[in-house]
This record gives structure tokens, sequence and C-alpha cells, in this order.
């Protein structure tokens, strides 16, 4: 299935954000958007995907950067990972965002990943990406959802036909911050929501974020509500680097003394989407962190879950996460 070579396209480097939404408004679909490449010279090197015309974002200086608003900062969707990582606002703050962006990839990838590309990545299931017909391609079956499907990085959560998963590391530390993502056209702006940014198969089977043809993701948007709360971030795969997760979550706790006056538990990997565990936020609010109150969470993180033939791992190992991050949440660079 792999080709291992380019196809023809035509190349466009802007290098103002007006530029580039002048062209990603007259492309529209046949306008490849790239900020580092990392998922998109994948797709078309091995051409699996086709494009007319590829719009590389990487010379807009305006969406690079991480600066303070009212409360909270703005994160330009061009930053690196490792300018996110290693931004003293970030760590001092959302230390939640700061070690899941170093848990991306290898350190080769994040000095040339952005944010944005982070978040916009497409599902890495293997069989959506070696070209076969499945639903997110626009067939009608879901290969890896059947007796002999190889499931075992696939979703415990929140399938509707596609059993794919969401392969950001950052998307559900955002989602548990509570961040929101700014989208540019040429008609305005809009902003939205990180927990309504991603988009699930029963949504739209064919897509992963609300992004539309013509828009550009430029910044993301980070209140100070969650800042220098109590964080924990866990990323389990096989291997250190390079690796996408099999499992991961990012917790963000508000304590008052011994207290949690607040709680956000996003897990990783085990849907299309950033799954918010709420039913483990309500069974440790207003509570301690004593043993009998986190088995409650933990108990509740799994309830609903639907492992396939092989992925019944995630359901013990998420239980084992969600105690290890309730107890272990601390200051703002964990």
């Amino acid at each position: 299935m792999l080709r291992d070579m380019m196809p023809l396209f035509d190349l466009y480097q802007p290098d103002t954000l007006d530029n580039a939404l002048d062209l990603a408004d007259r492309l529209g679909p046949e306008g490849w958007l790239v900020a580092g490449g990392q998922d998109s010279w994948d797709w078309l090197k091995n051409r699996t995907r086709r494009t007319r015309a590829v719009v590389d974002l990487s010379g807009i200086a305006e969406l690079k950067g991480v600066r303070e608003t009212d409360g909270g900062i703005q994160i330009g969707a061009l930053t690196t990972l490792t300018d996110v990582q290693d931004d003293p606002l970030v760590r001092e703050r959302y230390g939640l965002l700061a070690t899941a962006a170093g848990r991306v990839a290898s350190p080769q990838i994040r000095n040339a990943g952005t944010l944005g590309g982070n978040l916009c990545q497409d599902t890495r299931c293997w069989y959506y990406r070696g070209g076969v017909d499945c639903y997110r391609a626009g067939g009608n079956m879901c290969y890896a959802d059947t007796p002999e499907g190889q499931n075992r990085e696939h979703a415990v959560f929140g399938a509707s036909r596609c059993v794919a998963v969401t392969p950001s590391d950052t998307a559900n530390a955002l989602t548990a911050l509570d961040a929101s993502m700014v989208i540019r056209s040429k008609g305005g702006e809009r902003v939205v929501p990180a927990a309504r940014f991603f988009v699930g198969p029963d949504v739209n089977i064919q897509r992963m974020t609300v992004i539309e043809p013509g828009e550009i993701l430029t910044a993301v948007r980070i209140p100070g509500t969650w800042a220098k709360s109590a964080f924990y971030f866990e990323k389990v795969a096989d291997r250190a680097a390079w690796d996408f997760a099999l499992l991961s979550l990012s917790v963000a706790l508000k304590m008052e003394g011994e207290t949690i006056r607040d709680a956000r538990l996003v897990c990783g990997a085990a849907a299309c989407v950033p799954w918010r565990l709420e039913a483990a936020e309500s069974a440790i609010i207003g509570k301690t962190r004593n043993d009998d109150d986190i088995e409650r969470a933990a108990v509740a993180a799994v309830e609903g879950a639907q492992p396939l033939n092989f992925n019944g791992f995630k359901i013990p190992l998420l239980s084992n996460l969600v105690r290890r991050a309730i107890k272990g949440a601390g200051g703002a660079s964990t």
C-alpha cells in the first residue's frame, strides 16, 4: 500500500495571514493546508490522498508564539510543540499542556510539528491510512470493527460505525483546560470551545474537526480558569518516543485546602474525540483525595465502555490511570 513518492501539486507559500486566507478561499477543498507537515506529507507521499495545491503556512510569523491575554494566554497555531513545551508562561500556568506537548512523538518531530497541526491531524487507523475503502474514506464498512479486525489501538467510547481514535496528545489537555480554538476565513472569525472543535463519527464520519474548506485555525486561547491548578498528564504507548498513545489522560483539579472544588478528567486515544470522564469528575468534586472516592472515580471512568476484540486492556488501564492521576496531580509543571 505504501508508494513513497510525492504526487504532483502546485505549492503556495504565503507570508501573511491575509494572503493565506485569500488562497484558502480561492482553492477551497482543492487546497491542502500544511503547518509542520508531519501528517500531511505522510498522506501525500503514500499517495492515498491527492490534492491540486498545497498551501504551506509555515512562513506566517503572526501565527507563531505565546502571548498574554486578559486572564489567560493565546498560542499561535504555528507555534512549534517544542516552543509550547518550553514557554515560561505555559510552564508556569498550564503545566498540563507543557507536559502533553513534550510527550508528542520525538524531539525532532516536536521541533517541526506545530500545536495547530497536532490538533488537526487525521486519525492513524491503518485501514484508513492504507487506502482501504472504509466508512471514513467513503466506503460502507469499518474493517477494524470486525471479528478479524486489528483494533488494539481503537475506541472503547463513542464509536458510531467508525472506531478510530484521535491521535492528538495536546487535544485532551486543551479540552481539560477549557481552551477555545480561533478559526479565521475571508468571512471573519469564529471561536469554538475545544469540547466542540473535535467531531465524532456520529456528527461527521469523514472529518475530525469543525474546520471547513477556506478556514484556517489561527490560535488557541486558554482562559485563566485553570491556571496553576493541580495537573497530571500521562501517556501510555508501546515506546517512550515517537509512538502514538494507546491511552492518555489529562487531569486538572482546583484544590481548596484538601478539598477538590472542581475537576476535569479528559481521556485521549479512547474515542474519536477527547473523551471527558464526567462521571469520574462528579465522584471527586467536593471530596478529598481519599481512597474510597478515588476508587469510585476509577470505576465511574469506565462506565459505558465497549471494548473490541483486542483492546479490552484499555478498561483496567484507564481505571488505573484515573487512580494515579487523582493521587498524583500536583503543581503547574507535573
